[in-house]
């Protein structure tokens, strides 16, 4: 049983903070959400995030997070999707979660006739070798949080600050350089639909 939350345009910090406090009362019992957000702009570092990885002194908000991974950027038009999964009643092992949370994202920007890969040893997914998907969780009694970020139709250049995710000389990409026509509300859509069939989630009774 999955349920969905379209929270809308979201802090980043307040949904961090919710997004423990939720890990922290749930038990065997709680049913696991996916929550969908954007959020105003924003770089977070994970736990291993180095600051040599900006290559300029930003002038947005830098947060370090409980997330695993590096640096990456977060803002409006691009899709954040919070997976708040208990792994062990999936009985889903942390790198299978990775993979299919990958596989998810491939099968969604899919929808819209981009074909994009795995990059060995990168998580999140590629096209052309230009990076269009990040994902960064955090497990915690068995459950995870924090999950991925899909770009749609953003401002990108704040990615130009960063070695994002930490690879020196890396690109980004997202779905309306490819497919003009995608909407925000499209994607997100399709994000959705692909995660609830890899995880076999049924039935999605939908919260506000």
């Amino acid at each position: 049983m999955l349920r969905v939350r379209d929270l809308g345009k979201t802090d980043y910090l307040q949904t961090w903070d919710l997004m423990q406090a939720f890990t922290s009362a749930r038990d065997d019992h709680t049913e696991d959400e996916l929550w969908l957000t954007e959020h105003p702009p924003v770089y977070t570092l994970g736990q291993a995030g180095k600051r040599e990885h900006f290559l300029l002194e930003p002038d947005i908000p830098i947060v370090h997070t409980d997330r695993g991974g590096q640096v990456t950027y977060h803002g409006p038009g691009q899709i954040v999707g919070y997976t708040l999964v208990d792994l062990k009643r999936a009985r889903i092992s942390v790198h299978d979660f990775v993979s299919m949370l990958e596989q998810a994202m491939i099968d969604t920007v899919g929808e819209f006739g981009v074909q994009a890969r795995r990059l060995d040893g990168n998580p999140g997914i590629y096209v052309d070798g230009r990076k269009i998907g990040s994902l960064g969780l955090r497990i915690r009694r068995s459950c995870s949080y924090h999950g991925i970020s899909l770009n749609v139709d953003m401002d990108l250049s704040p990615f130009n600050s960063i070695d994002p995710c930490g690879i020196p000389g890396m690109t980004v990409t997202q779905l309306t350089e490819l497919d003009p026509s995608v909407s925000l509300n499209d994607a997100q859509l399709a994000f959705e639909r692909s995660f609830c069939a890899l995880f076999d989630f049924a039935t999605i009774p939908t919260a506000d």
